[in-house]
Protein backbone atom coordinates (compact mmCIF):
# COMPACT_ATOMS: atom_id res chain seq x y z
CA UNK A 1 0.00 0.00 0.00
CA UNK A 2 1.54 3.00 -1.15
CA UNK A 3 1.32 6.16 1.17
CA UNK A 4 -1.32 8.11 0.13
CA UNK A 5 -3.41 5.04 -0.45
CA UNK A 6 -2.47 5.06 3.40
CA UNK A 7 -3.13 8.42 3.87
CA UNK A 8 -6.31 8.11 1.76
CA UNK A 9 -8.01 5.72 4.01
CA UNK A 10 -6.69 6.87 7.05
CA UNK A 11 -9.06 10.23 5.97
CA UNK A 12 -12.01 8.23 5.02
CA UNK A 13 -12.06 6.35 8.62
CA UNK A 14 -12.06 9.69 10.19
CA UNK A 15 -14.77 11.23 7.70
CA UNK A 16 -17.09 8.35 8.00
CA UNK A 17 -16.44 8.30 11.89
CA UNK A 18 -17.61 12.08 11.87
CA UNK A 19 -20.53 11.34 9.26
CA UNK A 20 -22.24 9.02 11.69
CA UNK A 21 -21.68 11.01 14.45
CA UNK A 22 -23.38 13.86 12.76
CA UNK A 23 -26.14 11.97 11.73
CA UNK A 24 -26.77 10.36 15.17
CA UNK A 25 -27.14 13.62 17.24
CA UNK A 26 -29.13 15.61 14.31
CA UNK A 27 -31.59 13.06 12.55
CA UNK A 28 -34.19 11.38 14.45
CA UNK A 29 -34.18 7.36 13.92
CA UNK A 30 -37.67 5.74 14.08
CA UNK A 31 -38.92 8.91 15.26
CA UNK A 32 -35.90 9.23 18.27
CA UNK A 33 -32.30 11.25 17.66
CA UNK A 34 -29.78 8.03 19.73
CA UNK A 35 -27.77 10.17 20.71
CA UNK A 36 -28.80 13.33 22.40
CA UNK A 37 -26.81 16.83 21.59
CA UNK A 38 -26.79 18.01 24.90
CA UNK A 39 -24.39 14.69 26.22
CA UNK A 40 -22.65 13.74 22.77
CA UNK A 41 -22.60 17.67 21.09
CA UNK A 42 -21.96 17.31 17.40
CA UNK A 43 -18.89 17.72 14.91
CA UNK A 44 -19.92 20.97 13.56
CA UNK A 45 -20.61 22.44 17.22
CA UNK A 46 -17.12 21.01 18.45
CA UNK A 47 -15.02 22.35 14.85
CA UNK A 48 -17.09 25.79 15.67
CA UNK A 49 -15.58 25.90 19.00
CA UNK A 50 -11.83 24.93 18.07
CA UNK A 51 -11.92 27.98 15.03
CA UNK A 52 -13.40 30.13 17.99
CA UNK A 53 -10.80 29.52 20.45
CA UNK A 54 -8.17 29.91 17.49
CA UNK A 55 -9.32 32.96 15.99
CA UNK A 56 -9.44 34.72 19.48
CA UNK A 57 -6.48 33.14 20.73
CA UNK A 58 -8.22 32.19 23.42
CA UNK A 59 -6.31 28.80 23.26
CA UNK A 60 -2.77 29.81 22.67
CA UNK A 61 -1.76 30.24 26.43
CA UNK A 62 -3.41 27.42 27.46
CA UNK A 63 -1.55 25.08 24.51
CA UNK A 64 2.03 26.60 25.04
CA UNK A 65 1.28 25.90 29.02
CA UNK A 66 0.43 22.29 27.87
CA UNK A 67 3.33 22.11 25.14
CA UNK A 68 5.94 23.10 27.67
CA UNK A 69 4.70 20.62 30.57
CA UNK A 70 4.28 17.53 28.12
CA UNK A 71 8.06 18.65 26.52
CA UNK A 72 9.63 18.78 29.75
CA UNK A 73 7.88 15.72 31.35
CA UNK A 74 8.88 13.26 27.79
CA UNK A 75 12.22 14.59 27.86
CA UNK A 76 13.07 14.13 31.42
CA UNK A 77 11.19 10.91 31.86
CA UNK A 78 13.16 9.40 28.81
CA UNK A 79 16.51 10.06 29.24
CA UNK A 80 15.85 8.93 33.50
CA UNK A 81 14.30 6.08 31.48
CA UNK A 82 17.07 5.56 29.04
CA UNK A 83 19.55 5.96 31.28
CA UNK A 84 18.31 4.02 34.66
CA UNK A 85 17.76 1.15 32.37
CA UNK A 86 20.48 0.83 30.51
CA UNK A 87 22.82 0.64 33.91
CA UNK A 88 20.66 -1.84 35.17
CA UNK A 89 20.99 -4.06 31.96
CA UNK A 90 25.16 -3.73 32.11
CA UNK A 91 24.99 -3.79 36.48
CA UNK A 92 22.81 -7.39 36.81
CA UNK A 93 23.79 -7.10 40.43
CA UNK A 94 22.17 -3.42 40.72
CA UNK A 95 19.51 -4.88 38.75
CA UNK A 96 18.55 -7.72 41.35
CA UNK A 97 19.07 -5.18 44.38
CA UNK A 98 16.24 -2.51 43.46
CA UNK A 99 13.96 -4.90 41.43
CA UNK A 100 11.13 -5.16 43.93
CA UNK A 101 11.43 -1.20 44.38
CA UNK A 102 11.10 -0.63 40.95
CA UNK A 103 7.90 -2.97 40.40
CA UNK A 104 6.65 -0.89 43.65
CA UNK A 105 6.76 1.80 42.76
CA UNK A 106 5.41 1.17 39.25
CA UNK A 107 2.29 -0.08 41.17
CA UNK A 108 1.50 3.13 42.43
CA UNK A 109 -1.51 4.71 40.52
CA UNK A 110 -0.64 7.48 38.92
CA UNK A 111 -3.91 9.39 39.63
CA UNK A 112 -3.11 9.05 43.32
CA UNK A 113 0.53 11.26 43.17
CA UNK A 114 -0.93 14.05 41.55
CA UNK A 115 -2.10 15.68 44.90
CA UNK A 116 0.81 14.95 46.23
CA UNK A 117 2.91 16.45 43.42
CA UNK A 118 0.96 19.58 43.98
CA UNK A 119 1.40 19.57 47.43
CA UNK A 120 4.89 19.43 47.11
CA UNK A 121 5.73 21.37 44.32
CA UNK A 122 2.62 23.93 44.19
CA UNK A 123 -0.04 24.32 41.41
CA UNK A 124 2.51 25.77 38.72
CA UNK A 125 4.22 23.55 35.92
CA UNK A 126 6.21 20.88 38.12
CA UNK A 127 3.94 19.35 39.93
CA UNK A 128 2.09 18.23 36.20
CA UNK A 129 6.03 18.03 34.81
CA UNK A 130 6.20 15.59 37.97
CA UNK A 131 3.55 12.92 37.10
CA UNK A 132 4.04 13.15 33.72
CA UNK A 133 7.61 11.60 34.38
CA UNK A 134 6.36 9.48 36.47
CA UNK A 135 4.34 7.98 33.58
CA UNK A 136 7.25 8.39 31.03
CA UNK A 137 10.11 6.85 33.25
CA UNK A 138 8.74 3.05 33.44
CA UNK A 139 8.27 2.86 30.09
CA UNK A 140 11.34 3.78 28.77
CA UNK A 141 13.21 1.93 31.33
CA UNK A 142 11.64 -1.47 31.30
CA UNK A 143 11.98 -1.25 27.16
CA UNK A 144 15.73 -0.05 27.33
CA UNK A 145 16.37 -2.26 29.85
CA UNK A 146 15.10 -5.04 27.77
CA UNK A 147 16.53 -3.76 24.61
CA UNK A 148 19.84 -4.29 26.30
CA UNK A 149 18.92 -7.71 27.83
CA UNK A 150 17.87 -8.81 24.17
CA UNK A 151 21.49 -8.21 22.60
CA UNK A 152 22.37 -11.30 19.95
CA UNK A 153 24.94 -13.54 22.40
CA UNK A 154 26.20 -14.67 18.78
CA UNK A 155 27.01 -10.65 18.29
CA UNK A 156 28.24 -10.33 21.81
CA UNK A 157 30.97 -12.74 21.32
CA UNK A 158 31.86 -11.95 17.51
CA UNK A 159 32.98 -8.43 18.91
CA UNK A 160 34.48 -10.03 21.68
CA UNK A 161 36.54 -11.66 19.75
CA UNK A 162 37.67 -9.27 17.54
CA UNK A 163 38.75 -7.63 20.30
CA UNK A 164 36.02 -4.71 21.10
CA UNK A 165 36.10 -2.58 24.58
CA UNK A 166 33.30 -2.51 26.62
CA UNK A 167 33.45 0.65 25.40
CA UNK A 168 33.20 -0.20 21.70
CA UNK A 169 30.41 -3.45 22.28
CA UNK A 170 28.33 -0.33 24.02
CA UNK A 171 28.69 1.84 21.66
CA UNK A 172 28.21 -0.66 18.24
CA UNK A 173 25.97 -3.42 20.03
CA UNK A 174 24.48 -2.52 22.94
CA UNK A 175 22.90 1.02 21.81
CA UNK A 176 22.32 -0.34 18.56
CA UNK A 177 19.86 -3.07 20.09
CA UNK A 178 18.67 -0.65 22.25
CA UNK A 179 17.36 1.99 20.32
CA UNK A 180 14.52 -0.54 18.13
CA UNK A 181 13.00 -0.72 21.76
CA UNK A 182 13.85 3.01 23.29
CA UNK A 183 12.15 4.65 20.04
CA UNK A 184 8.77 2.24 20.47
CA UNK A 185 8.75 3.19 24.01
CA UNK A 186 9.07 6.80 23.12
CA UNK A 187 5.98 6.60 20.70
CA UNK A 188 3.87 5.40 23.44
CA UNK A 189 5.44 7.95 25.75
CA UNK A 190 4.37 10.67 23.62
CA UNK A 191 0.77 10.24 24.46
CA UNK A 192 1.34 9.52 28.44
CA UNK A 193 3.70 12.47 28.59
CA UNK A 194 0.70 14.52 27.61
CA UNK A 195 -1.74 12.28 29.45
CA UNK A 196 0.05 13.20 32.84
CA UNK A 197 0.06 17.09 32.03
CA UNK A 198 -3.55 17.31 31.22
CA UNK A 199 -4.35 15.41 34.26
CA UNK A 200 -2.37 17.21 36.67
CA UNK A 201 -4.14 20.56 34.98
CA UNK A 202 -7.70 18.98 35.50
CA UNK A 203 -7.13 18.55 39.17
CA UNK A 204 -5.39 21.87 40.21
CA UNK A 205 -4.22 24.57 37.60
CA UNK A 206 -5.24 27.78 36.37
CA UNK A 207 -3.83 27.50 32.59
CA UNK A 208 -3.76 24.68 30.24
CA UNK A 209 -5.72 22.24 28.13
CA UNK A 210 -6.80 20.44 31.01
CA UNK A 211 -8.00 23.68 32.65
CA UNK A 212 -10.15 24.54 29.71
CA UNK A 213 -11.62 20.73 29.54
CA UNK A 214 -12.08 21.36 33.22
CA UNK A 215 -13.94 24.79 32.91
CA UNK A 216 -16.12 23.54 30.32
CA UNK A 217 -17.21 20.44 32.17
CA UNK A 218 -18.18 22.62 35.22
CA UNK A 219 -20.55 24.47 32.74
CA UNK A 220 -21.69 21.07 30.87
CA UNK A 221 -20.17 22.53 27.63
CA UNK A 222 -20.15 19.34 26.18
CA UNK A 223 -18.70 20.69 22.86
CA UNK A 224 -15.97 22.68 24.35
CA UNK A 225 -15.03 19.09 26.08
CA UNK A 226 -14.90 16.98 22.82
CA UNK A 227 -13.15 20.25 21.60
CA UNK A 228 -10.74 20.31 24.33
CA UNK A 229 -10.03 16.86 23.51
CA UNK A 230 -9.70 16.69 19.69
CA UNK A 231 -6.83 19.52 20.08
CA UNK A 232 -5.27 17.50 22.51
CA UNK A 233 -5.35 14.54 19.85
CA UNK A 234 -3.91 16.51 17.56
CA UNK A 235 -1.65 17.90 19.66
CA UNK A 236 0.07 14.30 20.81
CA UNK A 237 -0.47 13.21 16.79
CA UNK A 238 2.17 16.36 15.89
CA UNK A 239 4.99 15.13 18.79
CA UNK A 240 4.66 12.16 17.98
CA UNK A 241 5.55 12.94 14.54
CA UNK A 242 8.25 14.66 15.73
CA UNK A 243 9.35 11.38 17.38
CA UNK A 244 9.12 10.01 14.21
CA UNK A 245 11.06 12.18 12.24
CA UNK A 246 13.97 11.54 14.76
CA UNK A 247 13.89 7.51 15.05
CA UNK A 248 14.20 7.81 10.76
CA UNK A 249 17.04 9.88 11.21
CA UNK A 250 18.88 7.64 14.10
CA UNK A 251 17.81 4.28 12.64
CA UNK A 252 18.76 4.85 9.22
CA UNK A 253 20.87 1.35 9.09
CA UNK A 254 17.82 -0.40 10.43
CA UNK A 255 16.46 -2.89 7.29
CA UNK A 256 13.00 -1.88 6.18
CA UNK A 257 10.05 -4.46 6.42
CA UNK A 258 10.45 -5.37 2.42
CA UNK A 259 14.06 -5.94 3.29
CA UNK A 260 13.45 -8.23 6.29
CA UNK A 261 13.34 -12.16 5.91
Amino acid sequence: MTRLTLLFWQSMVAVVALALWQFLTTVPVFGKILLPPFFFSNPVDVASQIIKWFTTGVIWKHLMITLLESVLAFVIGSVGGVLVGFWFARQPRVAAVFDPYVKMINALPRVVLAPIFALWLGLGIWSKVALGVTLVFFIVFFNVYQGVKEVSRTVLDNGRMLGMSERQLTRHVYWPSALSWMFSSLHTSVGFAVVGAVVGEYLGSAAGLGYLIQQAEGVFDVGAVFAGMFVLSAFVILIDFGVTLVERRLLVWRPTAEGRG
